[in-house]
């Protein structure tokens, strides 16, 4: 089964120097029937403006991923990792039982990017602070696995049951889905048709109880998507 969901029908904030477009309960959007897909607890599309940014902030018990869309964001965090990270480069952390960090955008031009939360199989866990820098090529016409769980293939591993996929891409692509396993599909830029449901730019969607996903371009294509268990 494949749910749709549309960008204008999700949850929407605009503090002047942050623009956010909520994909599950968040901040102001305050939605009890939308707080949660599987272990995915938190999905936000953020436009950061130049010089601005999330001051020193704390989390704990959550596995929180950074993927860069567009622009630079520098990364600062209590156990003093430091790092600034680019378009299609990736940052994570496991805050187990608390981290303090701070992500700036430092640039001069305006940053675009997916922050994901996903909740820990169990509370307490280590703390985890990595990043990774793909390439261009690493994804191009192909899905590039940027996050596993620490049994998996990716070079970025996490504590929970997951796998990260994204390609940019103007070839079909396919994907087989494994047995009680589902799909939050995200469509960050241009335009495609997953099993021939069309999707625009910045629209989502559930996919379960399928075997199979294909892809197909409208246009160049920029996607994401999170696999887990149901």
């Amino acid at each position: 089964m494949i749910k749709k969901l549309p960008k204008q029908n999700m949850g929407k904030s605009n503090l002047g120097w942050l623009q956010s477009r909520f994909h599950f309960s968040f901040a102001e959007y305050r939605n009890p029937k939308n707080i949660n897909f599987g272990v995915l607890r938190v999905l936000n599309d953020d436009l950061v403006e130049a010089k601005t940014g999330f001051e020193m902030h704390p989390h704990e018990n959550m596995e929180i991923i950074s993927y860069i869309v567009d622009g630079e964001i520098t990364h600062k965090d209590s156990m003093g990792n430091s790092e600034t990270l680019k378009r299609g480069e990736v940052q994570y952390l496991s805050a187990g039982d608390g981290i303090y960090h701070s992500e700036k955008n430092e640039s001069d031009k305006i940053l675009r990017l997916l922050q994901i939360w996903v909740f820990p199989p169990q509370k307490g866990l280590p703390r985890l602070y990595g990043s990774n820098k793909f390439k261009e090529e690493d994804r191009y016409n192909k899905l590039l696995n940027i996050v596993s769980s620490q049994d998996g293939n990716s070079d970025i591993k996490i504590y929970q049951d997951v796998n990260i996929y994204v390609s940019e891409f103007d070839k079909p692509l396919e994907y087989e889905i494994k047995e009680n396993r589902q799909i939050y599909f995200v469509q960050i830029e241009g335009s495609s048709t997953v099993n021939g449901v069309a999707l625009d730019f910045g629209d989502a969607m559930e996919i379960t109880n399928e075997d199979k996903i294909v892809i197909n371009p409208i246009s160049k294509s920029h996607i994401l998507f999170i696999e887990m268990k149901k």
